[in-house]
């Protein structure tokens, strides 16, 4: 079994894309212990974390699509909020029995499938969100079904519908947090409903210090487990990360694993280190500062 693992580590780190050659060397000693630790649990995981000041990156299969599952409500809540930006809705807006904005609140914070599925049909449909992602250049994100319509169909976690790879939901989550995907007022809406999410605490946030800042939704469906997130640093740069998990019997506990690892890796690493492919725009801790649980 030893050998096994082994043969399935080295494989694992052959596959890897070049990118892991050229970052910092503590970068990708993380990578290399993310692929042991995948090696050593049952079940098929994609990994991407980035910092979102010098634009490094380490991933794990970070172009295999896996289900969002309720993941996809960052990109629901990302829709209408460019939407209250451009002026054709309001977070008063009455949508269903509530306000836009209570509604989103539940969806993000409580993971409420009625709450995201008041907010699809506001928008028109999983087909406006999927068409938002694509003018903010998000590519390798598929939304196709309302929550409803998911959980209600044959349960198959590689259907290519309503998936995205690790690596395409960091740019959406990038987008949201240094780009220009939404306006300074709404994503502090959006990032601060984020903080309060209060599913999943054995996963992305299990293992990390103490009272670090997380922002972070995540999906579960049976057989599956994912997690997104904005983790800030001590000197308070923020990584980004992707987590999905589809079979086995570890899923949150790999996660948690894997994002104490991506941690601890990027916080040994000088934010000059690469920073010449920092993004161009300050992100949410530069503007407001880091808000911790």
């Amino acid at each position: 079994m030893r050998t096994k693992n082994w043969l399935f580590l080295l494989t694992a780190l052959a596959a890897q894309p070049a990118l892991a050659q050229s970052a910092a060397p503590q970068l990708q000693l993380v990578e290399q212990r993310l692929a042991a630790t995948v090696s050593e649990n049952p079940g098929e995981y994609g990994i991407a974390a980035m910092d979102l000041t010098t634009g490094e990156t380490v991933s794990f299969n970070g172009d295999r699509a896996f289900p969002m599952a309720s993941t996809v409500k960052v990109a629901v809540a990302a829709t209408y909020l460019s939407e209250v930006d451009a002026g054709r809705r309001s977070l008063t807006d009455t949508v269903g029995a509530m306000t836009a904005e209570q509604q989103m609140n539940l969806m993000l914070t409580r993971s409420d499938n009625h709450a995201t599925d008041m907010l699809f049909a506001a928008l028109g449909g999983p087909a406006t969100v999927d068409a938002w992602l694509h003018t903010q250049g998000v590519g390798g994100i598929r939304v196709d079904r309302n929550i409803a319509r998911l959980l209600a169909d044959r349960r198959d976690l590689k259907d290519p519908r309503d998936s995205s790879t690790p690596k395409a939901m960091l740019q959406l989550l990038r987008q949201i947090d240094t780009g220009s995907a939404l306006k300074p007022q709404s994503r502090l809406v959006l990032l601060d409903m984020m903080r309060r999410c209060v599913t999943g605490r054995n996963r992305i946030k299990a293992l990390l210090p103490a009272g670090t800042p997380v922002e972070h939704k995540t999906g579960t469906l049976s057989g599956f487990t994912g997690d997104v997130a904005f983790v800030t640093l001590p000197d308070g740069r923020r990584v980004a990360m992707a987590m999905f998990g589809r079979g086995g019997d570890n899923r949150a506990g790999l996660i948690a694993t894997a994002a104490r690892a991506i941690y601890d890796g990027f916080n040994t690493v000088p934010a000059t280190a690469t920073a010449s492919t920092a993004p161009q725009q300050g992100g949410y801790g530069a503007m407001f500062g880091s808000q911790g649980r």
